[in-house]
């Protein structure tokens, strides 16, 4: 959970207690570690930056998540389905992670390597109100604009040399980025707001409504595991998230 200082490939690590939080009584630490930086990341994009309101089932329409079982996507999916009123929507293309993606709360899957726009029209006829766009941003971002209904919202994670932000401007369409460690590089006064959060997720994970997206345990933390963890996360193509256990 840092990108300053030293790395947490480490045995024991000293972190700001305003940034963590004790974890599910219920899940073992294996299973706890799959979800700090990604509910964070979920929870953030979707409550403070696309303006989601937890709890309000009033607050109808139809959401993205790309990449649904990736690590972000099936948390994200699970927090929207759990929390919110919203039509769960994620992109997902090989039957496995279809299936995940479905099991972490998506109502419906569109593939991501066919265009998404005539797939988005079926499941979400009246259009989407929100993209929680994981990855692909510049690869679909005028899909987004044709399918988002006037003044949607977007929220990205990925990184991309260019964005055309123009063709989102006669929707009103507002683009938003989320980075979970913005709090602790830049120390903001309201730090600890990640504290209440991953309370928060652990509560909901301990009265069963989220659960772990850990999907994969390479084994002790060494340099041959570590490599192996990293080439997995290269591919693209790892479901929910991968883990290391013990030293």
């Amino acid at each position: 959970m840092r990108t300053l200082g030293p790395g947490v490939n480490s045995r024991y690590h000293v972190v700001d207690e305003r940034i963590v939080a004790r974890k599910p009584a219920t899940l073992s630490f294996t299973g706890a570690a799959a979800l700090p930086l990604t509910s964070l990341t979920a929870w953030e994009g979707l409550f403070e930056r696309l303006g989601l309101r937890t709890g309000a089932l009033e607050q109808t329409g139809a959401l993205l998540v790309t990449a649904a079982a990736g690590g972000v996507g099936s948390i994200t999916a699970q927090l929207a389905r759990a929390l919110t009123s919203l039509t769960v929507i994620g992109t997902a293309s090989r039957p496995e992670s279809v299936d995940f993606a479905r099991r972490m709360g998506a109502h419906h899957v569109v593939d991501h390597h066919r265009p998404l726009a005539a797939q988005l029209a079926e499941v979400a006829p009246d259009g989407l109100d929100f993209v929680f766009s994981t990855t692909g941003t510049e690869r679909n971002l005028a899909a987004y604009a044709e399918t988002l209904t006037p003044f949607g919202r977007i929220v990205a994670i990925d990184d991309f040399e260019a964005l055309p932000l123009g063709v989102l401007k006669p929707k009103s369409i507002s683009f938003h980025w989320e980075f979970m460690f913005t709090r602790s590089m830049f120390r903001t006064a309201d730090q600890s707001m990640q504290h209440h959060i991953l309370t928060q997720v652990a509560r909901l994970v301990d009265a069963g409504i989220l659960t772990t997206t850990a999907t994969r345990d390479l084994g002790p933390v060494n340099a041959a595991n570590l490599r192996a963890a990293h080439r997995l996360q290269e591919t693209g193509s790892a479901i929910g998230k991968t883990t290391l256990t013990g030293f």
